[in-house]
């Protein structure tokens, strides 16, 4: 017979109290991990998966030069840095777009509308030449007004879907999620754009993901009336551009 015997302690209250609060918030911590970052991490798997992508820039990163990576530190390269770059400005979107070869836009019309059904977005504001993201949609680099042939590239800024508020830019002027779900749209799609009272129906006919050096996105076609749509992606980051093309598809009514 063993002259000692071991007998476990029962487990306190108190004790008990305290593994529920860890556990309960490890649990907590990783969900909020999980709802952090699942977000761009599916927005970048649905844009490889259903959306072409078109990123062969014109300078590869390994060729920039001393003086463009130093820049970058201040932000004035978007291509190497995000650092102090401040998004919300539509001149901020491309590099060094202002090259392009854009006709002197002459048109008096400095403002008119957008609607997309499919998003929930009707007559949202869209400013000619403009450049805050947070106020209106941007008519970027203009050279003629819809309706015309040319191209016409309309800027929106997105956050994630967790954050989106769609109908802010109707509610408080905040335009800052107004094109959240831009990837949702589909070959076939129509939107329609006001101008004064004239209404153009387009047609989105293609979908590319592009890098931001990727100037030549934004070069104008004439043979008939074209708008492209752009938003940053995966949504939540500023990495690449979605590029949403279409066309005009029916007369003016």
């Amino acid at each position: 017979m063993p002259l000692y015997s071991y007998k476990k302690k029962p487990i306190g209250v108190q004790k008990r109290i305290l593994t529920a609060i860890s556990y309960t918030t490890m649990t907590i911590g990783a969900l909020f991990l999980f709802w952090s970052f699942y977000p761009v991490v599916a927005s970048e798997m649905y844009n490889r998966i259903f959306i072409q992508s078109d990123v062969l820039a014109p300078v590869p990163g390994n060729q920039a030069n001393s003086v463009e990576r130093g820049l970058a530190v201040k932000g004035t390269q978007q291509a190497f840095s995000t650092n102090l770059v401040d998004y919300t400005k539509a001149s901020a979107w491309f590099i060094d777009s202002g090259n392009l070869d854009i006709h002197a836009y002459s048109s008096d019309i400095k403002e008119y509308t957008l609607s997309i059904p499919k998003l929930a977005i009707e007559d949202a504001r869209v400013v000619v030449a403009g450049d805050d993201l947070l106020k209106g949609l941007i008519h970027y680099l203009p050279e003629n007004p819809p309706g015309i042939n040319g191209t016409v590239n309309i800027f929106g800024h997105s956050t994630t879907p967790a954050l989106a508020k769609i109908g802010d830019y109707k509610e408080r002027d905040d335009y800052k999620s107004i094109f959240t779900y831009l990837p949702t749209l589909e070959i076939g799609d129509s939107f329609y754009v006001t101008v004064d009272t004239v209404r153009y129906t387009y047609e989105v006919y293609d979908r590319v993901i592009i890098r931001p050096d990727q100037i030549s996105a934004l070069e104008p076609k004439y043979d008939t009336s074209y708008i492209n749509l752009y938003t940053c992606v995966p949504l939540g980051s500023y990495a690449k551009r979605l590029q949403v093309k279409a066309r005009l598809k029916a007369s003016p009514i």
